[in-house]
């Protein structure tokens, strides 16, 4: 067995959550130009995923899951690994938006939020954590976080808390581990997506000319720092790192 003293190998099969589209496309393709596979699921398959299954079919499995379905999770978790082998890191990135201030927002909704941004990612790391103990015995999590968890926006009360909250248990499952696993969040400033369209384009202008790098972050500009986390002997370790252009400063 490896020492836990030592550094944890870079990632050889990450399972990217949320992996068909937007930042999480982006991620899923960083990572296979670090010639490493990855596992992506979402709650519908999209032509981009779908095409790069088809040209890396031995680097790439993809399938159409809610990652709310925790039986789903165990189900995927045990084909990927069967197609690809061990699965030894995780990006925690599904995760849906809110567009409505806290007063307006129905129980059920705060529910929905919290279920799918919070307690499915927490539940998925459980089991992936059980997997990578029990075939390789190390790895690497990063949980894909937002500003929105240190700093305060309207309209996203519910969504700031469940990032907050994964941040928290980022930071204490770095120390359950032991070393045995590198856990670390990113955590991007506003940029356009589907999610932060609700925002509306006069905001997020206002967003942008007050961040002092003058613009808004890309997923280009995520991609790199999750690779890091994933790839380099960096040991970094229970760290949430912000990726806004400053505009949190």
């Amino acid at each position: 067995m490896s020492d836990p003293t030592d550094p944890i190998p870079a990632a050889r099969t990450v399972l990217i959550t949320g992996g068909t589209k937007g930042l999480g496309l982006e991620l899923v393709r960083d990572t296979l130009a670090q010639g490493a596979k990855v596992a992506t699921f979402s709650r519908s398959l999209t032509p981009e995923i779908e095409q790069l299954q088809r040209e890396l079919p031995d680097q790439v499995y993809a399938a159409p899951l809610d990652i709310n379905d925790e039986a789903g999770g165990k189900a995927f978790l045990k084909d990927a690994a069967a197609k690809l082998g061990p699965i030894d890191a995780l990006v925690n990135n599904a995760a849906i938006g809110q567009d409505s201030l806290h007063l307006h927002t129905s129980p059920e909704r705060i529910a929905q939020i919290v279920q799918t941004n919070l307690t499915a990612p927490l539940i998925l790391t459980r089991a992936f954590i059980r997997h990578a103990m029990a075939k390789v015995g190390r790895g690497r999590i990063v949980m894909v976080t937002s500003i929105c968890a240190q700093r305060g926006y309207s309209g996203l009360v519910a969504y700031s808390a469940t990032k907050g909250g994964l941040d928290a248990a980022m930071r204490t499952l770095a120390r359950e581990m032991h070393g045995r696993f590198l856990v670390n969040s990113v955590a991007p400033g506003f940029f356009a997506s589907e999610m932060s369209s609700v925002l509306g384009t006069e905001q997020l202008s206002t967003i942008s000319r007050r961040t002092p790098s003058g613009r808004l972050v890309t997923p280009a500009n995520i991609a790199p720092v999750v690779r890091g986390l994933l790839f380099d002997d960096t040991n970094l370790n229970g760290q949430a790192i912000v990726i806004d252009g400053g505009g949190s400063i």
